[in-house]
């Protein structure tokens, strides 16, 4: 078994049609056909049904998918492991991110990043905290960075906290509210909320406070991006709570400081067994300290 007929049955899978995958790893369809139809003869099972119109994974190249790409995986470490002993940064730099983190500058962190290392390849994935948390761990990431309930630390992985902050109010500029120096939970628990889903890291901030405070709200819209709530709260569908550093970037709503507010911990993590050398210059530009790794 090679590994790079791992990465043609991977392509195939991918792409759906030996043709498409030949054309991704940039080799005649028929060389690629024959090392796949040759590990299929190794491995004693058809890893790909094949039809006219269609090509499918069988059951047996189903369970033969994830292993693939955990060797290619573990090459691809190895071979960076190995660059880093000689003082070469090289491999690939997966990061992640939720869109209200200011804490650190991450676009500017990854150019600085590609500047001093042009082999690395870099790959950015925007989503929520608790999708990230898992991904870190399973590896498809390197580094997150997160925003999380003071309450919460997540498991599995190493985090280092970057900055706490507090949310605030954000509502239309005509809202009866939007001329005060301030308000409390208790004020806005009788206004329509726009929020993400309930049992996020981002949605918990605010209904741990609620709760606390024993006031119970209405989350009439839910969005899976903080970046969509403006859209709601500047025609004045919906008040929302958001991080004080980020909430002044929106457009077309007035903020509002909230004098009991929930409080968040933007942090990094990365993985506690693949850190990888990438990984590490990474978090070296960010000056995330090296005994913490």
């Amino acid at each position: 078994m090679e590994l790079q007929q791992l990465r043609y049955v991977i392509a195939v899978a991918e792409t759906g049609g030996f043709t498409r995958a030949a054309e991704r790893c940039l080799v005649v369809q028929s060389a690629l056909s024959h090392q796949i139809a040759r590990l299929e003869r190794e491995l004693g099972a058809r890893l790909f049904e094949r039809t006219s119109r269609r090509v499918s994974l069988t059951p047996a190249g189903a369970a033969f998918l994830p292993a693939a790409r955990q060797c290619l995986e573990a090459a691809d470490r190895a071979a960076a492991e190995v660059a880093a002993a000689v003082g070469e940064v090289r491999g690939r730099l997966a990061v992640g991110l939720i869109p209200t983190v200011t804490a650190v500058d991450i676009p500017g962190a990854l150019r600085d990043f590609h500047e001093r290392y042009p082999r690395v390849r870099i790959s950015l994935r925007v989503g929520a905290s608790d999708d990230l948390v898992e991904k870190v761990k399973g590896g498809s990431l390197d580094v997150a960075f997160l925003g999380l309930p003071v309450s919460a630390e997540p498991r599995g992985v190493a985090v280092h906290e970057l900055a706490r902050d507090a949310l605030v109010a954000v509502a239309a500029p005509d809202h009866p509210l939007a001329s005060r120096e301030s308000v409390t939970l208790r004020e806005l628990a009788a206004e329509p909320f726009v929020d993400l889903p309930a049992g996020t890291a981002g949605r918990l901030q605010s209904d741990e406070a609620f709760e606390a405070a024993g006031l119970t709200r209405d989350v009439a819209y839910e969005v899976t991006t903080a970046d969509y709530t403006a859209r709601l709260v500047a025609p004045g569908l919906a008040i929302a709570l958001l991080p004080a550093a980020w909430a002044p970037s929106l457009n077309g709503v007035t903020v509002i400081p909230v004098l009991d507010a929930p409080q968040r911990v933007e942090c990094a993590i990365w993985g506690r067994e693949t850190r990888t050398p990438a990984a590490a210059a990474f978090l070296e530009i960010l000056k995330i300290p090296h005994t913490i790794l």
